[in-house]
């Protein structure tokens, strides 16, 4: 079985208090002690994001670890990866962390590790990463279209109810057919395919909600995917 959950927003990094999608996503790999390994490229390897991680995932039911490629300790990335139950990879900068995977030859390890049985997750950069297309922020420049791994048909939006420019710059970008149709994913929401098809849209906030945006008749429409609160 095949699975990807991509987050609008939340998790640890976000949600330091309310670990729902993290708990959630660590539940899929059915084992009493799952391991998981951080991949925060996105960011730099920043180490006060991957001590960040450290501290919220030693309190939950697992074994945590991180891949570095800035600071690598492997021997060999590829065992490394696909002993892993989940890869979950952070926030940041999409573009570059997908050049360096490519450059280390993460990307292809990812694919091999997908198709394995490994749960790929993440958020924001860790969502759009596994979608054909993503919706991406530099800073202090406009949104633009990102080609990414294509693990996912279509497109992503995270942070879709989180910053002000995304729900516009992403419906601009479809009604011009400069992108794909695709899926807008709130904070605190969280997409859970199976076999590269949706199974369910979860939540960590009651409101949060995910959407599937498709182009009719020259026209945006968006649709409300029915979206799972996980209470506590």
């Amino acid at each position: 079985m095949r699975q990807i959950i991509a987050m609008g927003g939340g998790g640890f990094s976000m949600e330091p208090e309310n670990p729902l999608l993290d708990k959630y996503i660590l539940a899929q790999a059915k084992k009493d002690l799952p391991k998981v390994c951080f991949v925060p490229t996105a960011s730099g390897d920043q180490s006060n994001y991957i001590e960040r991680f450290y501290k919220a995932f030693k309190l939950l039911p697992c074994q945590p670890s991180h891949i570095s490629l800035f600071e690598p300790e492997f021997n060999n990335l590829e065992k490394f990866v696909l002993e892993q139950d989940v890869i979950y990879v952070g926030g940041g900068n999409t573009r570059n962390m997908l050049l360096l995977w490519k450059e280390w030859g993460l990307d292809k390890v990812l694919k091999k590790a997908y198709e394995k049985g490994v749960i790929l997750a993440g958020l924001s950069a860790g969502a759009i990463c596994w979608f054909e297309e993503g919706l991406t922020d530099p800073l202090n420049a406009p949104l633009y279209k990102l080609d990414c791994l294509g693990f996912l048909k279509g497109s992503n939006c995270p942070h879709y109810d989180g910053e002000n420019k995304r729900k516009p710059s992403y419906h601009k970008l479809i009604l011009e057919a400069l992108m794909k149709e695709g899926y807008a994913v709130d904070d605190g929401a969280a997409l859970h395919f199976v076999n590269e098809i949706l199974s369910k849209s979860v939540s960590s906030r009651p409101k949060a909600k995910s959407y599937f945006i498709k182009l009719i008749n020259g026209e945006i429409t968006e649709n409300e995917i029915n979206t799972t609160y996980l209470s506590h």
